[in-house]
């Protein structure tokens, strides 16, 4: 039963000397410098698909802004940290409805917003509200797109879009998850349109020398499920 190993909303889970909460919408939160980090959103990847010929319900950016929305209502971060790939393309930017501008710059109005370059966007743009880098460095943590090669306690990274699958009273289930250590973690996209790799991909589980696990998005909890336990695809 998932129930039996949720961590649910509220508890915290500790990341290189940090504790910090993997909340079920897809944002880890650290309470103590009232910090947003969420990865991936992928802003416009429907009309960058129309752009080639390949058409999409152009409903992916007010979905993925709703649930970004969803975040900052419940959690009232101070900072908000997008891990790169925040557009789907280096145009993205440009494709955003007035609406969605809007929206935009309402999420970073009285607060600090800063956009990490990630491999679809490594570009910053100047009409978005906030700053841009290449990385972030916030206490003992290091918040980038991409995870690095050589492993770095309290990395915080996208890119990877991990989900997991679990058999579960004889069927299976796939959601996006966390990864994580305690040492590094992956988090999962929070972009409406965008894919995943399982956990047991090697792309996903060589990132960590020892045992890991996924904690699952649930509808109001998160499932904190060893990587061992976890299907592959």
């Amino acid at each position: 039963m998932l129930a039996r190993t949720d961590s649910g909303p509220g508890p915290l889970t500790a990341l290189h000397g940090c504790a910090v909460r993997l909340d079920p919408r897809g944002g880890l939160f650290w309470p103590d410098e009232h910090l947003l980090v969420v990865a991936d959103l992928h802003l416009e990847k429907g009309s960058a698909f129309a752009r080639r010929g390949q058409m999409l319900p152009p409903y992916d950016t007010a979905e993925t802004l709703a649930r970004l929305e969803a975040l900052v209502a419940a959690l009232a971060p101070r900072r908000i940290v997008a891990l790169g790939d925040s557009f789907h393309d280096r145009w993205g930017a440009e494709r955003l409805p007035d609406e969605a501008r809007r929206r935009l710059r309402a999420l970073a109005a009285g607060r600090d917003f800063l956009w990490i370059a990630g491999n679809h966007d490594p570009e910053p743009n100047g009409e978005l509200e906030g700053d841009w880098a290449r990385e972030a460095r916030i206490g003992p943590l290091v918040l980038r797109h991409e995870p690095a090669e050589v492993p770095e306690p309290g990395e915080v990274a996208g890119h990877l879009h991990p989900v997991a699958r679990l058999s579960v009273r004889g069927r299976s289930i796939r959601r996006r998850c966390f990864a994580t250590d305690g040492r590094r973690l992956v988090l999962p996209a929070l972009g409406a349109y965008a894919g995943g790799l399982n956990v047991r991909h090697g792309a996903v589980a060589g990132l960590f020398a020892g045992p890991f696990e996924a904690h699952l998005l649930g509808a109001a909890r998160t499932y904190r499920i060893a990587s061992t336990a976890c299907l592959g695809e």
